[in-house]
């Protein structure tokens, strides 16, 4: 028997890195625009006279500081204190408050979700299987949005060449996405929660006979009632989002058709990047997910009613809560109370394919929890630009610095001239981040929600922060309903990366 000495290779990824912000050290395009034009507006200042010069340079100074200090994730004082602003106007306004229902003042007396979803509307088409797919439309920003359900394949007892293949056809299907027309971004959202035990007392009590031993009924039903205090449900659900050209309006059933024929070619790309099965999620479909993620006590009774009605006729206008309550750090939704994390910072150096296992298993103490990927397709024109102007400020950066400034410049190059080489060869770029939902059952559980997301957070590899005075918001883009936050922001993103 030959027995083989090689060493066991597990393939390790990364290279992601974070949008390089051009501007002179800490200040953006806007804040090194002010540095040089506060020099020369004060050297011109100064021709008249020295009181003239200080009266110019203290107002520049003024105005440049809060631009210099920034937070881990990049923001600087100025959005700090906007942030605050808009809470404190909502709060005013009353906006962090939602009541619907038929004893509520919202037109039609129905429980519409509140939010960035009150005006979305619902569609339904079919795909060229047959199979029903509801179609979200946003009408504020004339976008619409499709949802896929998959049952992804584990990765336990699973090759290592056999992950690697997987994570290789899921990086080549974000590459398609950049090529998908008019496609704005996309999501992929992992729920979990404990496992209610509705589906397995269905498929159990009723088979067990009436003149069955003592003995053996005793046990099946001592199974229906302690399995599912050990184990959980998770569903995986992938949204992708679609734009009209500004200006331009089509017909709701044109662009339905329109996605009924996209859908099979999607659905066989996340197959084949171990996605299991897949099919997309009727309309009704996508207003029971909504009416659980707003109402937690209620999964039981949606399972209830599918197993025994084949669906719940659940409809868009009736998916969400009663009511909610914003404040700070919490979001109050009729049986529950959620809290959301957002990235600040993704892991250093090479990870391996499960370094986000721990953050999607189930979490003990919670009620759901969701752990939501959004990405930023871009087009290849546009990818092209980005990777040589990182590749050219990397090499600057390089050859400017000294000492371990310079060995972590060069690090930088050798991942800029990566990137590049990567994207010559037809590999896509892809802007992502990653937001967190945890829902316990009252305020008091938060402080033990937040310890738990910590240790995930530091067993990934990753630096996230509390989404605090946007809460409301935050809920919302976890959900699987093609909510994009870069599309809901008022100052545009170009502005944003100058700052």
């Amino acid at each position: 028997m030959a027995t083989s000495t090689a060493p066991v290779t597990h393939p390790t990824y990364g290279n992601w890195r974070r949008p390089r912000r051009p501007g002179l050290g800490p200040f953006g395009m806007v804040g090194t625009l002010g540095v040089f034009g506060g020099l020369v507006i004060t050297l011109l200042a100064s021709l008249i006279s020295l009181i003239a010069a200080i009266a110019v340079f203290v107002p520049v100074v003024v105005f440049l500081v809060p631009l210099m200090v920034r937070t881990q994730d990049g923001r600087n004082l100025y959005q700090l204190v906007t942030l605050r602003i808009g809470w404190f106007r909502r709060k005013a306004k009353g906006s962090h408050l939602y009541v619907s229902g038929p004893l509520s003042q919202r037109p039609g007396g129905r429980f519409r979700p509140p939010g960035l979803l009150n005006k979305v509307t619902m569609a339904e088409g079919r795909d060229a299987y047959g199979r029903p797919f509801g179609v979200l439309h946003h009408k504020g920003r004339n976008l619409y949005s499709i949802v896929l359900g998959c049952e992804p394949d584990g990765g336990s007892l699973v090759d290592p060449d056999q992950v690697d293949v997987w994570v290789a056809s899921w990086g080549e299907w974000l590459a398609r996405l950049s090529h998908e027309p008019e496609l704005k971004g996309a999501s992929v959202v992992v729920e979990t929660a404990p496992d209610p035990g509705t589906r397995l007392a269905l498929e159990v009590l009723p088979r067990i006979k009436e003149d069955a031993p003592v003995v053996a009924r005793a046990v099946m039903e001592e199974v229906v009632g302690l399995y599912p205090s050990a184990s959980s449900e998770m569903h995986t659900y992938i949204t992708l989002t679609y734009g009209m050209p500004p200006g331009k309006k089509r017909p709701t059933e044109e662009v339905i058709t329109d996605l009924a024929i996209r859908i099979p070619g999607l659905l066989a790309g996340l197959v084949g990047a171990g996605g299991g099965s897949a099919a997309p999620l009727s309309a009704e479909r996508i207003a029971e997910v909504t009416r659980v993620a707003y109402d937690p006590a209620v999964a039981p009774d949606v399972l209830n009613a599918r197993a025994a009605e084949g669906g719940t006729g659940l409809e868009w206008d009736d998916a969400g809560p009663a009511a909610t309550t914003e404040t700070v750090g919490a979001y109050h939704h009729d049986s529950g109370v959620s809290r959301t994390w957002l990235l600040t910072l993704a892991p250093r150096g090479t990870v391996r394919s499960s370094v986000l296992r721990g953050m999607l298993e189930p979490a003990s103490g919670t009620r759901r929890k969701r752990v939501a990927l959004l990405y930023r397709p871009i087009d290849p024109a546009t990818s092209a630009r980005i990777v040589e102007a990182d590749r050219r400020a990397a090499q600057f950066t390089a050859t400017s610095g000294r000492g371990m400034v310079q060995a972590r410049a060069a690090s930088e190059v050798r991942a800029a001239e990566q990137t590049a080489a990567e994207e010559a060869a037809g590999a896509g770029l892809v802007e992502f981040s990653l937001m967190v939902t945890v829902t316990v059952d009252s305020a008091a559980q938060l402080a033990d929600a937040a310890v738990t997301v910590r240790n995930l957070q530091a067993a990934a590899r990753i630096s996230m922060r509390p989404a605090d005075r946007m809460q409301a918001a935050a809920f919302t883009c976890t959900l699987p309903l093609g909510v994009l936050p870069w599309e809901y922001v008022m100052i545009p993103r170009e502005l944003q990366e100058a700052l």
